[in-house]
């Protein structure tokens, strides 16, 4: 065996701290693994992250690279364009209009943001503005029916 080998199997010898938590773990259900599992990625700094991500990438042979769908080299061949094939399901929340009830507006804007009232009042007088974006249809039609409520002009993007 070379030296390089021996590292890697000393490397794979799992430390008695972890053993004893593999153990409680086993005796947990799906959903308490999931919120243990989050709450040891929450606790990560990015660069124990990345090294983590690494290992696991080594361990199971596989690569955290983003795979292209293979529609996407059938551009221009038939069919319907691929912006059309997409159902897309994340939406921008445009504030295009603010309508007569301004400081509603900002009250509502307000409530659907984290923002505080100057960045609240300087987003709605910029209209038309992202309100919010990258959201759920769901989510978005709520936001949108919020601002419509109270007079403001609303598309979803």
């Amino acid at each position: 065996m070379s030296a390089e080998e021996e590292k890697k199997e000393e490397a794979k010898v799992v430390p008695e701290k972890v053993q004893e938590a593999l153990k409680l773990v086993n005796g947990m259900s799906s959903e308490e693994k999931s919120a243990l599992g989050l709450e040891v990625v929450k606790s990560l700094s990015v660069m124990e992250l990345s090294a983590w991500v690494k290992s696991m990438e080594e361990e199971f042979g596989v690569s955290a690279q983003p795979v292209m769908a293979a529609g996407a080299f059938a551009g221009g061949q038939g069919g319907a364009p691929a912006a059309e094939a997409e159902v897309k399901d994340s939406f921008d929340v445009v504030l295009t209009a603010i309508g007569e009830k301004k400081i509603q507006v900002i009250k509502e804007v307000r409530s659907v943001t984290s923002l505080g009232l100057k960045e609240a009042k300087t987003l709605v007088e910029e209209a038309p503005k992202a309100v919010k974006e990258g959201l759920p249809e769901k989510e978005a039609q709520e936001i949108k029916a919020k601002l419509e409520a109270v007079g403001a002009t609303v598309e979803l993007k």
